[in-house]
């Protein structure tokens, strides 16, 4: 049996798609959610690091955790990948097939598997579309950087890339995961192939301001701008916590409620509406 591992939702749909018109690649389909491109990960094979990372996802969701009662003791967060290993270890034809798109996202969530199933050598795969062509539905050439942008027709072509991961890719690219849990840097580029490059967290803000006026407008047209010119797109999510951080450092003004990207608009300090902003 197959299990595919994606990471993010949206790589689902095609490939599910996909299985429909080849029988081949049917299997069960495992979505990872946590978008490792952005954030800390420092120790995040530990429970301390788990818990580190899921504050910082708190606070950029804006996500108000009520303090343990007295005398209750607080949840660790799970490990995410405990049972994919437990799995393996149960089902001994259970083979793992890791698809990553050219991104950030997805080449740091297969560092992030690649350091812990090791042990399972053999049966795990990995299908890397890394600057390859593919037809979209005007059968014009291309080169997606996500799974997303793939047609289901055109998974059965990239099908014949999955290739056994390698003992030397297990211990090389497991180093390369502790590297990036060491270094934990606000954000993770991808430069081509599979090497990343940490940034601080604040390596967009310079494109968020430059994006913003001395007029009001809205903060999701800014963040659309932002994404729309790099190759590599970031979560908007993301993005919008930089904005507000943008916003408590005083360079930029907003009006309206701090919530969701579209419940507020910003401008730069000063301009032909320099009153003070409204607080919510």
């Amino acid at each position: 049996m197959i299990l595919h591992i994606v990471f993010g939702q949206s790589s689902e749909a095609n490939l599910k798609a996909a299985m429909e018109l080849d029988p081949l690649l049917e299997g069960e389909i495992m979505s990872f959610e946590d978008d490792l491109a952005v954030g800390p990960l420092f120790i995040l094979d530990t429970p301390d690091g788990r818990a580190a990372r899921r504050e910082w996802w708190n606070t950029v969701q804006d996500v108000v955790v009520a303090a343990p009662a007295e005398g209750e003791v607080a949840v660790a967060p799970a490990d995410p990948v405990r049972e994919l290993k437990a799995r393996l270890r149960e089902e001994e034809e259970l083979v793992i097939w890791i698809w990553a798109g050219q991104n950030a996202t997805d080449v740091c969530g297969y560092y992030w598997l690649i350091s812990q199933l090791d042990r399972f050598s053999g049966r795990i795969h990995l299908i890397y579309l890394n600057n390859l062509p593919f037809l979209n539905e005007k059968n014009g050439v291309f080169y997606p950087t996500h799974l997303s942008q793939i047609l289901p027709k055109e998974f059965l072509k990239a099908k014949k890339l999955a290739r056994e991961v390698s003992l030397a890719e297990f211990e090389l690219d497991g180093d390369e995961w502790r590297r990036l849990m060491n270094e934990n840097a606000g954000v993770r580029i991808l430069e081509g192939g599979k090497k990343l490059r940490g940034e601080p967290g604040a390596f967009f803000d310079k494109e968020l301001l430059q994006q913003t006026t001395k007029e009001f407008q809205k903060a999701h047209k800014v963040i659309g701008q932002v994404v729309g010119k790099f190759k590599y797109p970031v979560m908007d999510q993301f993005l919008n916590w930089r904005l507000k951080e943008l916003i408590k450092e005083e360079k930029l003004e907003y009006k309206g409620e701090l919530k969701t990207m579209r419940d507020y608009e910003i401008k730069l300090p000063g301009g032909s509406d320099a009153a003070p902003a409204e607080n919510a």
